[in-house]
């Protein structure tokens, strides 16, 4: 174990002797460096050449020539006098600017009629929610009195399926079922002598209102 520690402290002490051995002549070597001059002329501005096809088209551009009068004036070269928009780019900007930003007497105004219309669509909603609650008693009359009639009319479907059910069982000798053919046939049978009936009582009772004899009266005499 010492061997092993002896070992390590001689190879650090052997790569400090080198690093101080190369030091001296990175920094010898660091300080003769003499870089080249950059040939750039930060004084005058840059003024790109639009006869160059080098120049791209974003620096040939109106917009950029404004940037360059407005960042060195004279010195950019730039006619000032062809800055100014034309007549049909001026109409459009004063176009835009009524549109976007329209004078305060224009703003109160579509705010008025903003203002009118939203009145307008509240008291219309109103006049509607009037008009049904004027209407709910009615409604709520009809729609218990519909409740009444569906349920006579339950409880006068289940009194003519129990008669029915009676006259099946009294005919027959025992319970049908009201789904089974023969049920459905011996109501089929009972409705059409139930209308010939209702036929014939109310051919009897026009009779009797026009003063004609009745088939009873003639076949008594």
């Amino acid at each position: 174990m010492a061997s092993s520690l002896l070992s390590r402290r001689t190879t650090l002490l052997v790569g400090i002797s080198k690093l101080n051995s190369f030091l001296p002549a990175v920094v010898q070597q660091i300080a003769n460096y003499n870089p080249r001059p950059l040939w750039l002329n930060l004084k005058d501005p840059f003024i790109p050449d639009k006869e160059s096809e080098k120049t791209p088209e974003w620096q040939k551009s109106d917009k950029y020539e404004r940037k360059l009068f407005g960042r060195y004036g004279r010195a950019s070269g730039v006619d000032p006098t062809r800055l100014w928009p034309s007549h049909a780019r001026l109409e459009e900007l004063v176009a835009e600017e009524r549109e976007w930003h329209p004078p305060m007497e224009v703003m109160l105004q579509n705010i008025a009629a903003r203002e009118k219309e939203r009145t307008e669509r509240r008291m219309e909603r109103e006049k509607i929610i009037a008009a049904n609650m004027a209407k709910m008693p009615k409604m709520i009359a009809d729609w218990k009195k519909q409740k009444r009639e569906d349920k006579q009319k339950q409880k006068e479907e289940k009194v003519k399926r129990d008669r029915l059910l009676a006259e099946a069982r009294e005919r027959f000798g025992y319970a049908l079922d009201p789904r089974s053919t023969k049920f459905k046939e011996m109501v089929a049978e009972i409705e059409k002598e139930e209308k010939k009936k209702r036929k014939l009582l109310k051919r009897s009772k026009r009779e009797e209102e026009q003063g004609l004899p009745t088939p009873a009266a003639e076949s008594s005499q």
